[in-house]
């Protein structure tokens, strides 16, 4: 069996590759959560329930969402000009933990702006400096960023068992908390979503904006398609990778920033779930889209939150889940080849 390059890709093809792989990753859960002893049809009425089915649910759901648009975001711009980001998690630990140390020394009124600020700041730092190790010497940043994940970690268990402890906390160590002031407002009463969320499909937006309509939009993808020839076009290769690079690293940094100040008020050693490695599930499911990003962090995140009432009601195990949701990546990426390619007659 041989396969040839499509000369086109329709758009047909292209939407439908995301359905068809997230069809097949539930068909084969299904398989697994029947395997497990419990009724399939139940178990998916459940998730849905738990995800969607009341004002708790859906305002936690959106709250799971808001981080992964945002990491998501951040995979697919890097991914989309060949820039391979694997530590949004360490970007995302870093913003978080830039917040939470700037939120002791920033005034109240201007809290909210600065401390996403630093957070960007931190993240866009732990990205291009592999960038630029790359560029400069060769680096594969596939490694640099991967191992930059477990440092920042170590670090940031490092600040929250030291110099940034809270020392009003018992047992589980973290860090001081961010003041009120900093605290980003609630969009629904009683609930734990907060702006953040407008903030980040407003950042989905403005991605979309940049790609769509700006030189450095289409420098990116030119980036992308194939380095030579963009290098060869008059493209400024190393300027664009490292914009990609501040773009890609802000947005992970922003994500953990919001987290702080939207949902947990503090940092912690498990204050992500692996939203960073999540990101690149999203980015993937949504083809590299930034308005796609949107949809699909809110599959995933409903995913997460319905799998874990459905986990407790059924007596499934929560991990489910993860299986779902990597062999929808699996299948996405099956179905990305089949879009690009074709069996050759």
């Amino acid at each position: 069996m041989r396969f040839e390059r499509r000369a086109t890709r329709s758009w047909g093809l292209t939407l439908l590759a995301p359905l068809m792989a997230v069809a097949v990753a539930f068909v084969v859960a299904g398989g697994l959560i029947a395997l497990s002893g419990a009724p399939v049809i139940e178990a998916g009425r459940r998730i849905l329930e738990n995800a969607f089915g009341s004002r708790l649910a859906l305002t936690e759901t959106l709250t799971r969402t808001t981080p992964l648009i945002l990491t998501g975001l951040a995979a697919a711009v890097a991914f989309r000009a060949r820039v391979w980001n694997i530590g949004a998690e360490g970007q995302f630990y870093g913003g978080a933990l830039a917040t939470a140390a700037m939120a002791q020394v920033v005034p109240g009124p201007l809290a909210i702006p600065a401390l996403m600020l630093a957070g960007a700041v931190a993240g866009v730092v732990l990205l291009v400096v592999p960038v630029a190790l790359r560029l400069r010497f060769g680096v594969d940043e596939v490694v640099t960023t991967l191992l930059l994940n477990f440092i920042v970690l170590l670090f940031v268990s490092l600040a929250i068992e030291g110099f940034l402890r809270d020392p009003l906390a018992f047992g589980w160590p973290q860090s001081v908390p961010v003041p009120p002031e900093a605290r980003l407002p609630k969009l629904v009463d009683r609930s734990r979503l907060h702006v953040g969320l407008v903030i980040a499909v407003l950042a989905a937006v403005l991605v979309y904006l940049v790609n769509r309509y700006t030189v450095f939009g289409l420098q990116a993808r030119a980036a992308g398609l194939s380095a030579p020839a963009a290098r060869f076009a008059g493209v400024p290769l190393s300027r664009t990778l490292l914009t990609t690079a501040c773009l890609s690293g802000g947005l992970a940094g922003l994500a953990g920033a919001i987290e702080v100040m939207g949902v947990k008020g503090h940092v912690s050693s498990d204050l992500s779930p692996g939203f960073g490695y999540t990101g690149i599930v999203v980015a993937m499911l949504a083809g590299l889209s930034p308005l796609g990003v949107i949809l699909a962090a809110l599959f995933v995140a409903a995913l997460f939150v319905g799998a874990d009432g459905m986990s407790r009601a059924l007596a499934v195990p929560s991990f489910i889940a993860d299986v779902t949701t990597s062999l929808a990546l699996l299948a996405m990426l099956v179905a990305i080849f089949f879009t690009q390619y074709r069996v050759a007659k």
